[in-house]
C-alpha cells in the first residue's frame, strides 16, 4: 500500500487522480489533500477519503476546516503544500497545482527522494534544470501525468536514449485550428471549448493559443534530456495518438488511447507495473481517420518561443512562463483580447532580461519580476 499526497485534489487533474485511487483502492491510500479555495468539495473529498492531513490556500479557510475535522492536521499556504509534500510517511506526491505555485511543493518533493507525479509543467518549465539535477542526487523520481510527455515517456522504453532521433509531441490544434476566426474577438467562453479534453481553465487557454505545446517542448527537453532542436510538434485534431517517439533506424513508436486523463495518472502512479484500469478501450475501427498537420506558427507564433527562450537559457523560461500566467487570467477576466496574450509574453521575453537559473531564488525573483511586467503592460493595453 502507498501513500499519497495530492495537491491540487479539487481541480480537473485532482479529481481524476481520486478516481483512479478509487479503482484501485488495495494499492493506494489517500495520505493527505490540498486544495485552493474550494474547501466545499474539499470536505467532501476529507470525508470519503480520510487523509490525515490536508491543506489550503487561506489561513481563514483553515480555521474553518479545523473546526470541521477535529481528528485531521490542518495547514495552509505554501509551507502547508511544502509539509505534505516532504510528509515521511508519503510516498507519492501528485502536483496537479496550477501555474507557478507548484514549484516549490514540487522542489520540496524532490529534496526528500519522493516519487513526483506531476501535472504541473510550470515546475519543469522554470526550474527544469534544477528539479532534475537535485532529482538525481536524492534518488526522486518525475513522473509525467499529462498525456503527451506519458506518451513519449511509454515509447522511449522501446529503445535505449542514445537510438532516439526525435520526439513527436501531438496536438489537438484547441478549438480554433480547423476555423478561420479574427483572434481579437474570441471571448473567454469560446476558448474554453475544447473540442476533446476535460481540462482546467487555465491549461484550456495555453491549449487554445498553444501556448500549452510550448510548455510542453520546454518540459520534454528537461524531462527527458533530449536536445530542443530533437523535439517536434503535429496537430492531431482526434487526440488519439498521444506522441510519437522516431528512433534512428526509422522506426516510429506511438502511444495511443482514448482521450482520458486517467490513464496517464494511473500509469505515472503504479510504473513499473501495469493494472487494469476504469479507461474505455480504443476501437480504432470506430475512428473513420486520424489526421497530422504541421502547425500554422503564423497563426500560433507562441510555438516559436519554446525554442526561443531555451535557447536564451537561464531565467527565461521562467519569464516566459510568469508573463502568460498574468495574461492568460487578465483573458478570462475580459481585461485583454485572445491575441494579446502572446504579445505579452513576447514582450516580457525581449523586455526582461533573464539570469542564470542556478538558485531557486534567482527562479522566483524572475517569476516575480516579469509578473509585475506583464501586469504593467496589461495596464497599458487598457488605458489604450
Amino acid at each position: 500500500m502507498k501513500n499519497i499526497a495530492l495537491l491540487g485534489s479539487t481541480g480537473s487533474i485532482g479529481t481524476q487522480t481520486l478516481d483512479v485511487v478509487s479503482h484501485l483502492e488495495d494499492f493506494f491510500k489517500i495520505r493527505s489533500l490540498a486544495a485552493g479555495k474550494n474547501i466545499a468539495l474539499l470536505s467532501e473529498q476529507a470525508e470519503k477519503f480520510s487523509p490525515e492531513k490536508i491543506s489550503v490556500a487561506d489561513e481563514e479557510d483553515a480555521k474553518i476546516l479545523r473546526k470541521k475535522f477535529l481528528d485531521i492536521k490542518i495547514f495552509s499556504g505554501e509551507e502547508g503544500l511544502c509539509k505534505l509534500a516532504s510528509d515521511d510517511d508519503v510516498d507519492i506526491v501528485v502536483n496537479a497545482v496550477v501555474g507557478a505555485a507548484g514549484l516549490m511543493p514540487s522542489l520540496c518533493a524532490i529534496k526528500n527522494g519522493k516519487r513526483l507525479c506531476t501535472a504541473n509543467k510550470e515546475s519543469l518549465v522554470m526550474a527544469g534544470e534544477l528539479l532534475t539535477s537535485l532529482a538525481r542526487k536524492t534518488g526522486a523520481e518525475i513522473f509525467p501525468i499529462d498525456s503527451e510527455h506519458s506518451a513519449l515517456w511509454q515509447a522511449m522504453l522501446s529503445g535505449e536514449k542514445s537510438e532516439i532521433k526525435r520526439l513527436i509531441l501531438t496536438a489537438s490544434g484547441g478549438p480554433f485550428f480547423q476555423k478561420n476566426v479574427d483572434l481579437k474577438k474570441i471571448t473567454p467562453q469560446d476558448a474554453l471549448k475544447h473540442p476533446n479534453w476535460s481540462m482546467g481553465k487555465k491549461i484550456t487557454i495555453d491549449s487554445a493559443t498553444m501556448m500549452n505545446k510550448t510548455l510542453e517542448i520546454i518540459e520534454a527537453h528537461w524531462l527527458f534530456n533530449i536536445p530542443p532542436e530533437k523535439i517536434d510538434v503535429l496537430i492531431h485534431p482526434q487526440s488519439i495518438v498521444h506522441s510519437i517517439v522516431e528512433f534512428v533506424d526509422g522506426s516510429q513508436i506511438a502511444q495511443m488511447s482514448i482521450p482520458d486523463m486517467r490513464l496517464p495518472i494511473q500509469y505515472a502512479l503504479t510504473y513499473p507495473r501495469r493494472y487494469s484500469s476504469s479507461v474505455g478501450t480504443l476501437e480504432l475501427w470506430r475512428n473513420a481517420k486520424l489526421e497530422f498537420f504541421k502547425p500554422d506558427t503564423e497563426k500560433f507564433p507562441a510555438l516559436k518561443l519554446a525554442y526561443r527562450v531555451l535557447k536564451l537559457g537561464g531565467t527565461a523560461p521562467a519569464i516566459l512562463n510568469a508573463a502568460n500566467e498574468v495574461a492568460v487570467s487578465a483573458f478570462l477576466e475580459e481585461k485583454i483580447a485572445f491575441n494579446h496574450i502572446f504579445n505579452i509574453v513576447e514582450s516580457a521575453i525581449e523586455d526582461v532580461k533573464p539570469e542564470p537559473a542556478d538558485s531557486i531564488e534567482k527562479i522566483l525573483t524572475a517569476n516575480e519580476v516579469a509578473k509585475k511586467y506583464a501586469v504593467e503592460k496589461i495596464m497599458s493595453v487598457e488605458q489604450g
